[in-house]
């Protein structure tokens, strides 16, 4: 599935944003952290330029006893009792780094997408290597689902409607925990995954721009990176499942997703596979919630086709304005 650009490319952006967009977007490879923070000022911009949403907040809700063992929940403004599907994030950050709240609004804008549907909208942090190799993120998201399904009745949440969305190093995690053995039987309620710009092999080849994290978190055996990785695994995938990718992508994690994809279709569950146009590894997650609407409905109709019906079935994009 591929989205055509608009009548122009980059919906929500001005001018001088959408032709920087334009012109990182091919040479995406060649400076991935500079063009990282210059997508994320450019989409930060944006979404601090909506109007408030009115939604509720719970932040840093521990889930376990390490610091970074946190989540944030954000519900729709009515309370009005409904048991909600649940819909958890974990961002990326090359196993070495990252944070949920990446930005001000990256990557909240990721799981207030999905609680303006109505949905409970969930952001996950996670201890990160060196300090927590392998096995640790994919436990670290046993552990937030596990904590999810335990207190959903308190904020509406519906304990066997959670879908699980992971971007980078975040889908690696979701992706073991879905299909490595050591987790088996802990997925109960999970109803589907989105794994988008994730890395679902682990490689040291001299083009990939994070060889170093893979190290960090796998260990320096290639042996022992491949086993753990998730693409060892994909014949255990279990739910329905949508792949992503950016048209710009960090080095090899294309061509995985798709590697990724066929071995999950012949093990006999096809996946939902989109290519969003013009957008990097970045900014595929960045610029959800903005006017830039088709990557969202998208997800949006995968989560309302395994966990929906949508309490909000087709929630407007906020109009440009000034947030509070």
């Amino acid at each position: 599935m591929t989205f055509p650009f608009p009548h122009a490319p980059f919906p929500g952006l001005d001018d001088a944003q959408r032709a920087a967009m334009l012109t990182l977007g091919p040479t995406w490879a060649n400076d991935i952290q500079g063009n990282r923070r210059q997508v994320c000022e450019i989409y930060d911009a944006v979404h601090d330029g909506l109007p408030a949403d009115g939604l509720r907040t719970l932040p840093a809700q521990a889930y376990g006893d390490d610091p970074r063992q946190q989540l944030d929940l954000y519900l729709p403004a009515a309370a009005d009792g409904a048991a909600r599907p649940i819909v958890a994030f974990v961002h990326g950050g090359a196993f070495l780094r990252g944070s949920k709240d990446a930005t001000p609004h990256i990557y909240a804008n990721v799981p207030r997408l999905f609680a303006r549907a109505g949905c409970v909208g969930v952001n996950v942090e996670y201890r990160l290597a060196p300090q927590a190799p392998y096995p640790a993120g994919a436990d670290d998201v046993a552990a937030a689902v596990d904590w999810l399904r335990r207190h959903a009745a308190a904020w509406g949440g519906d304990p066997r409607r959670i879908v699980l969305i992971g971007h980078s190093a975040g889908g690696s995690h979701v992706a073991t925990f879905l299909t490595d053995p050591r987790y088996r039987g802990q997925a109960d309620g999970v109803a589907g995954a989105a794994l988008i710009s994730a890395r679902l092999e682990a490689d040291t080849l001299p083009g990939n721009p994070n060889a170093a994290g893979v190290v960090a978190y796998y260990g320096p055996d290639p042996a022992l990176q491949r086993r753990h990785a998730p693409m060892a695994h994909t014949e255990a995938m279990a739910v329905p499942l949508l792949i992503a990718i950016a048209e710009y992508e960090n080095p090899y994690l294309d061509r995985y997703a798709l590697q990724y994809a066929a071995r999950v279709a012949v093990a006999g569950r096809m996946p939902r596979i989109v290519q969003v146009p013009g957008h990097n590894h970045t900014s595929v997650v960045a610029h959800l919630g903005s006017a830039d609407g088709a990557f969202a409905a998208a997800l949006l109709d995968f989560v309302a086709a395994h966990a929906g019906p949508l309490p909000i079935t087709a929630p407007a994009a906020p109009a440009p304005g000034r947030s509070s």
